[in-house]
């Protein structure tokens, strides 16, 4: 390693993409049928940083799953990237391959992964 660079200390590597799977009142559940939503979690886990959530609220495009951007690509000015009926293997090794290929704001988005964006629900405002 160069002199003028300076290893990183333990526990501040850089920050991965990550994603969020939904695994709520829909997604993840019997009502989205054929889908082993185990082993899509387990694949997805096996091959990047996942975290599990809540419902999402959108539930309409059951099953969702979020890849956020790392550190870098937020520095890049990029935002989480929503993707909706995510029910078959194929969009899940697509998505899990663009994320550790850097994901929003590194990686271009290969572009079957444009069938699956969704739009993100809008927050509430208070009344």
């Amino acid at each position: 390693m160069p002199a003028d660079i300076a290893p990183v200390p333990p526990g501040r590597e850089p920050v991965p993409c990550r994603v969020v799977v939904c695994r709520d009142c829909c997604c993840g559940t019997p009502k989205i049928t054929g889908v082993d939503h185990a082993a899509q979690t387990a694949r997805l886990r096996a091959l990047v940083p996942v975290r599990v959530s809540a419902c999402l609220d959108v539930c309409e495009q059951a099953n969702v799953i979020v890849v956020q951007p790392s550190a870098e690509g937020r520095a890049a000015g990029a935002r989480p990237v929503w993707f909706g009926l995510v029910n078959d293997l194929d969009a899940t090794e697509d998505i899990a391959a663009w994320a550790r290929a850097g994901g929003p704001g590194v990686a271009p988005l290969p572009d079957i992964l444009d069938l699956y964006i969704v739009t993100p629900p809008r927050r509430r405002t208070p009344s």
